[in-house]
C-alpha cells in the first residue's frame, strides 16, 4: 500500500555513519543561498541564481516540504537531498551538495539514506531520477544506487537520462 502525499513530516532526523539527513533549520539559510548561487551546483541545472536575489527571496527557514531533507556533516549543512512526488505517482529524487564536498563519497551515502526512509514510507512507488547526460559524475552515482535507464529525452535545451531504481519492497 502507498503512503498517504501527507505522511508525517518532517520525520525524526536520518543517520548515517557520517551524515544526518533533517528537516530544514533557519541555520541553514546561508549554506543554502550558496548552495543556489553557486556556478558549479548549477552547470547541469539551468544556472546558478544570483546571490542578491536568493538573499532577498528565499524564506528565513527554505526547504520545509516533505520529502525534502537538510544533509549535515559534523553539524553543518553540505547539502540537501529530495523525494518529490511526481503527478504520475513516481517519486523523484534529486540532490545538491556545496561543491566543496563533492567527491567523498556523501551524496552516495546521503541518497541512499533518503531512498531506505522511501522505501519504508512509500512502499512500492517506483522511483525515478533525471540527469543531464553531460552530469558524468551523477549518472555515475545513479548507477551505485541502482537505478536503471528507462529512457532519454533532450529537454532544457540538452540530453536527459531517466532512469528508475529496483528495489524490493520492505517486509511489514
Amino acid at each position: 500500500m502507498t503512503a498517504p502525499a501527507s505522511a508525517d513530516w518532517p520525520p525524526a532526523p536520518t543517520t548515517t555513519a557520517r551524515l544526518v539527513l533533517r528537516a530544514s533549520e533557519a541555520r541553514d539559510r546561508a549554506a543554502f543561498v550558496a548552495l543556489f548561487s553557486s556556478e558549479e551546483v548549477g552547470t547541469y541545472k539551468g544556472g546558478a541564481r544570483p546571490r542578491a536575489e536568493l538573499e532577498a527571496t528565499m524564506p528565513a527557514v527554505p526547504g520545509q516540504r516533505p520529502g525534502f531533507f537538510v544533509v549535515t556533516a559534523e553539524d553543518e549543512m553540505i547539502g540537501a537531498v529530495t523525494l518529490d512526488r511526481r503527478e504520475d505517482g513516481a517519486t523523484e529524487l534529486g540532490y545538491l551538495f556545496l561543491p566543496r564536498v563533492w567527491g567523498r563519497g556523501y551524496a552516495t551515502e546521503a541518497c541512499a539514506a533518503a531512498l531506505a526512509w522511501c522505501a519504508a514510507e512509500r512502499p512500492g512507488d517506483p522511483v525515478v531520477v533525471t540527469i543531464q547526460t553531460a552530469n558524468t559524475r551523477s549518472m555515475r552515482l545513479a548507477a551505485r544506487l541502482g537505478f536503471t535507464e528507462v529512457k532519454r529525452f533532450h529537454e532544457w535545451g540538452a540530453e536527459q537520462w531517466r532512469g528508475e531504481l529496483t528495489r524490493r519492497v520492505p517486509a511489514g
